[in-house]
């Protein structure tokens, strides 16, 4: 039986403010899923039993109600291995391919962010800190920019996850088939520009959220995925996609690029998305986590990628 917390319980900073947990499970344990806002405490309530971690309710397809199965989830260095990278991409092209009984506009990305934005620049003036990264990044304007640049960057509506990092990609012990990967934790899925949810993705590639030391999360920039590491999650993506229906060598290498160029944009939407939500967290949560240096490195790599474009759109 699943129940939502009330807001105030939750700690999360999910869009719909609630978590899943399960009713009369021993220690009432929260399915909480990892990401920065959870990541250390999560770990920490179920690592005795892993399993719990599969019984979010999500689409259909993905992870029934009462599904449980022995699994873990990935560890952040492991999204580098060429195997379980392209298993990723097989899993996510999979993911975009559903149809669900949603709206279909693609609303959520700039939606949520003008709201967590709203939201921040709403909080008392005891909340410097806060109000300082929004005036240091100019990030209203920053918005707009962004808006304008991705509004030329054409890039499908699928049907996204938009937090496939490694806690949230299970591996699974016994496999049923050669598919030994699940995703789970949906609390951000929508419809949404494909672009984002590959180009958060590879962002994810560089944080770990299992140091154990104040901030309780290690960046390591270095560890962005390289241009042929993207292109070899790019060609799994892509021959899930069309399967069935093959390219001309021409075509293949032309969607390639389209797709570096179309990721590489859409990764300065993750880290403006991450960061606005870190910036909030530090007003709201009681988790110890440094969510204000957590934003400050979301904003810096923005402007680092952003400077780093090859490609920009006519004026």
């Amino acid at each position: 039986m699943l129940a939502t917390e009330p807001r105030a319980q939750c700690g999360r900073g999910a869009p719909g403010g609630a978590a899943t947990t399960v009713r009369g499970h021993p220690a009432g344990c929260r399915l909480l899923g990892i990401r920065k806002r959870d990541v250390r405490h999560s770990r920490r309530e179920v690592s005795w039993a892993p399993t719990l971690r599969s019984v979010s309710r999500g689409p259909f397809g993905t992870v029934s109600p009462s599904y449980w199965v022995q699994s873990r989830p990935l560890k952040t260095q492991e999204l580098r291995d060429p195997v379980l990278s392209g298993a990723i991409a097989t899993r996510m092209a999979r993911f975009h391919g559903m149809e669900m009984p949603f709206a279909k506009e693609p609303r959520w990305l700039f939606g949520t962010m003008e709201r967590y934005l709203k939201q921040i620049q709403d909080l008392p003036s005891t909340s410097l800190p806060q109000m300082n990264l929004v005036e240091m990044y100019s990030l209203k304007e920053e918005m707009n920019s962004l808006r304008k640049l991705l509004d030329a960057t054409p890039s499908p509506v699928v049907f996204c996850h938009n937090d496939i990092q490694e806690g949230n990609i299970l591996l699974l012990s016994e496999p049923d088939s050669d598919d030994n990967l699940m995703l789970v934790d949906f609390e951000y899925s929508s419809y949404n520009y494909r672009g984002f949810d590959i180009g958060n993705h590879f962002c994810e590639w560089v944080y770990d959220y299992t140091y154990e030391e104040w901030p309780f999360y290690k960046a390591r920039p270095t560890d962005y995925p390289t241009r042929e590491q993207q292109l070899r999650f790019i060609r799994h993506y892509l021959a899930e996609v069309q399967k069935g229906e093959p390219l001309s060598e021409e075509e293949q290498k032309r969607q390639e690029e389209d797709l570096l160029i179309e990721i590489s944009r859409y990764a300065l939407a993750s880290h403006f998305f991450w960061g606005l939500w870190s910036i909030l967290q530090a007003s709201m949560s009681t988790i110890e986590f440094g969510y204000l240096e957590y934003a400050q490195s979301r904003f810096q790599s923005y402007f680092q990628q952003k400077g780093q474009l090859t490609s920009y759109p006519p004026s």
